[in-house]
């Protein structure tokens, strides 16, 4: 038998067609809906169509992707995208008739389509110079694929638009058997240029990755693409060009508001560097632009992805994942604001389904920290706060005038002392669960139970349901 499986992200409008060609498709046990924090209905519309639907772990296709795999109960997987239509009734047959027939263990979609700009201008020529032996599969950024469950164990899932194309380069190193078939015409939803971009980056990025993996690209260039984009992304104006018009604003601190804990604080305990940070930690004698640089540099030597998986283990606050996704549904674009370091915040954000984060850069070379961190531009800005050079109140007069709103229209939620000067400056603040008497009388709203209680300050609220988590 077969699991379908179909990561979504706000694909209303077709997610049931996609689902019913599934159910009806000769095979098919389970359909299986990996929701990635849509706020159109999707999720339901889903569950009407007759899907299994689950909350993705982490925001990214890859993730969504791979919880499904966890999710699904048959060793044959076919992945389809939400946003598919004109699909040919013996699309899933086809596809999945090479495993059946064990002369395949991969399986891609060959089709044509309307759009596939970057396929033709990015990951064709560099597929082309580095993996010559896969220039004959066309469409090597699809999203349809058939494969075993055993095929994809030990791989590792890419977590933007880089995924489809690394798991077909990760595939072919294992030596898996890679089949493509043809299934006609496809239509998908088309993208804007500025998202072309950002896809024709993370694209190229995941196959120089791949090719210095395999001696094939000098892995410092790699390194040092990944680190300019990285950096690209963390500046203000590249990171609100992507965003539409938002109609309000919602500003959240990170260490002890969205995690039940302190991000840098648990990094020490973790790294043995308890102590020293110690010294450091609130000492009001150093300035805090010295303070950040000595606590970085305690961090130097230290593995990027030791930084990941610390903020993967923190615990989130009560109610942050239902109430960024009710602020969005509302018409919020979220933010996560923090003195702490962007690698951290980045990996909060998409755990909570939120729209960027703004914090201190900290600077890795070859994946490992130099010790070394940018302090975040946005925490300046000319004529902002009058007390602190670098300031949350900065990053949020910063993003309003990226944004074309007024400072009456953000929401700011934060629990310490220097959350004050942002909630002051705010058109609604909440503090939650408050460090200090003083934090409690900046804001409008103490809450301290859940953060869903920021949701019952809102005019007109209606809670919607939950879906299943795997």
């Amino acid at each position: 038998m077969i699991s379908v499986i179909i990561p979504v992200l706000n694909e209303y409008p077709t997610v049931a067609s996609v689902v019913a060609f599934a159910k009806r498709s000769e095979g098919v046990s389970e359909v299986i809906v990996v929701d990635d924090g849509s706020i159109d209905g999707t999720p339901q519309e889903a569950i009407n169509a007759g899907a299994r639907v689950v909350t993705s772990t982490l925001l990214g296709k890859g993730a969504s992707m791979e919880d499904g795999i966890w999710a699904a109960t048959n060793d044959i997987i076919v992945f389809l995208d939400g946003d598919l239509t004109g699909l040919a009734d013996d699309l899933i047959h086809k596809l999945t008739l090479p495993l059946i027939n064990e002369t395949a263990d991969f399986v891609k979609a060959k089709f044509t389509r309307s759009a596939g700009r970057v396929t033709v201008l990015t990951a064709r020529p560099l597929i082309a110079t580095f993996f010559p032996e896969l220039t004959h599969i066309e469409q090597p950024l699809g999203g349809i694929i058939a494969t075993r469950r055993s095929v994809l164990r030990g791989i590792r899932f890419e977590n933007d638009y880089g995924v489809d194309v690394g798991l077909l380069l990760d595939v072919a190193a294992k030596g898996v058997r890679i089949e493509q078939v043809d299934i006609g015409h496809v239509e998908h939803d088309s993208q804007t240029l500025d998202v072309l971009g950002d896809m024709a980056k993370q694209v190229a990025r995941v196959i120089l990755d791949r090719a210095s993996k395999r001696n094939r690209l000098n892995l410092e260039h790699v390194r040092e693409v990944e680190e300019i984009e990285r950096r690209s992304q963390a500046e203000i104006l590249t990171m609100f060009q992507r965003m539409g018009q938002p109609q309000r604003l919602a500003l959240f601190d990170m260490d002890g508001t969205l995690l039940r804990g302190r991000f840098i604080v648990i990094m020490a305990e973790h790294c043995n560097k308890s102590s020293e940070l110690n010294e450091y930690m609130d000492n009001l004698n150093i300035d805090s632009a010295e303070r950040t640089q000595k606590i970085a540099a305690l961090f130097s030597g230290i593995p990027k992805s030791v930084f990941e998986d610390v903020a993967l283990s923190i615990p989130l606050m009560s109610g942050a994942i239902d109430t960024i996704r009710e602020l969005r549904k509302l018409g919020y674009q979220v933010g996560i604001v923090s003195d702490s370091f962007r690698v951290a915040t980045e990996i909060i954000r998409r755990r909570i389904f939120a729209d960027f984060s703004i914090a201190h850069l900290m600077q890795f070379r070859r994946g490992i920290s130099t010790g070394n961190v940018m302090l975040s531009p946005a925490m300046v800005y000319p004529n902002g706060c009058k007390q602190h050079p670098y300031c949350k109140m900065n990053v949020l007069l910063n993003v309003c005038n990226q944004l074309n709103i007024n400072p009456d229209q953000v929401l700011s939620v934060g629990d310490g002392e220097p959350d004050i000067c942002m909630m002051k400056s705010s058109g609604v603040s909440v503090a939650f669960q408050p460090k200090t008497e003083s934090v409690a009388a900046a804001a409008q709203h103490v809450i301290h139970s859940s953060l869903s209680e920021i949701l019952g300050c809102i005019p007109l609220y209606q809670p919607t349901p939950n879906v299943e988590m795997p």
